[in-house]
């Protein structure tokens, strides 16, 4: 069952434990009722996918997601004919020794037809929530096909005729801004821009995720991630990063950050050799409070 107002979904995003903040709940919402797409954009690793997963597992509909690439065409995205069940079917007819041969009509069915994710959201009863995943990854021919897509939820197959959804399906689209998404497509869509967590809702996402952690190293992590977020860093560490850093402290039974868990577990949360020598040199126990 859909939320019905933006309470409703603060509160099931909640029971999910996602700590969500009043503008993404509302943009949430407003995308449910007015049946647009959610267009979220953000760094990598702030939690955009999240919401497609946590929004699908609240109203108990299958997540259909289409990972973006560069190169993604169609029939990777929609759907391709199952050509070795077609080979399979004509040498079955061939095999009866009537003299008969296979008609196209009885390989080009919908039988043969191997439905990718765009075409799984169209046919799933209900409405799944379909996540396309990076479209800044994809070629601007793509976007500019999934445009079409989007504005009436139905595909033309020749050979087989129009596939139309009976309820559009629940659609979030992600992107880390590698490059520029058309505005005709944003148009279509409801826009929440994803920034960094500030500090006491980064310590309620560590908290929820990471329900065993210390409250005093969940703040600790949260404050340094401010701080590391505020250098020149070629890729400023996520929410993501912090959660992988909670759970890696927990491994190594670490139960304050100090200076020396820090050096130790930099690689956790920076992927960069650059940004590494940044920290280092900045001294690492300057990150370290409490």
């Amino acid at each position: 069952m859909l939320p019905g107002s933006v309470e409703e979904v603060l509160s099931a995003f909640a029971s999910a434990d996602y700590v969500a903040d009043r503008s993404l709940a509302v943009s949430v919402h407003l995308a449910l009722q007015l049946q647009r797409p959610l267009f979220r954009e953000a760094e990598a690793g702030v939690g955009k996918t999240e919401v497609a997963k946590v929004l699908a597992a609240t109203i108990g509909s299958p997540l259909i997601r289409l990972q973006c690439y560069e190169g993604l065409d169609v029939s990777h995205a929609l759907y391709e004919w199952d050509y070795a069940r077609q080979m399979l079917a004509i040498r079955l007819v061939e095999a009866r020794g009537d003299g008969s041969h296979a008609d196209v009509s009885d390989i080009m069915s919908r039988e043969f037809l191997l439905a990718r994710p765009l075409l799984r959201a169209v046919e799933t009863p209900g409405r799944p929530v379909l996540l396309i995943d990076e479209l800044d990854r994809a070629d601007e021919e793509f976007e500019a096909y999934l445009l079409e897509i989007l504005s009436d939820f139905q595909v033309t197959v020749p050979e087989i005729g129009t596939i139309a959804a009976d309820e559009p399906p629940i659609v979030v689209i992600t992107s880390n801004r590698t490059r520029e998404i058309h505005d005709a497509l944003k148009r279509r869509c409801i826009y929440h821009w994803v920034d960094y967590p500030d500090l006491e809702r980064e310590i309620a996402i560590v908290r929820a995720r990471v329900p065993e952690i210390d409250e005093r190293l969940a703040r600790q992590l949260a404050a340094a991630m401010v701080d590391l977020r505020a250098l020149d860093l070629f890729k400023p560490p996520g929410v993501a990063e912090t959660l992988d850093w909670a759970r890696a402290l927990q491994v190594l039974g670490a139960d304050r950050l100090s200076e020396s868990v820090m050096d130790d577990t930099l690689g956790v949360v920076l992927k960069y050799r650059e940004d590494v020598e940044l920290v280092v040199n900045e001294g690492t126990g300057k990150f370290v409070t409490g």
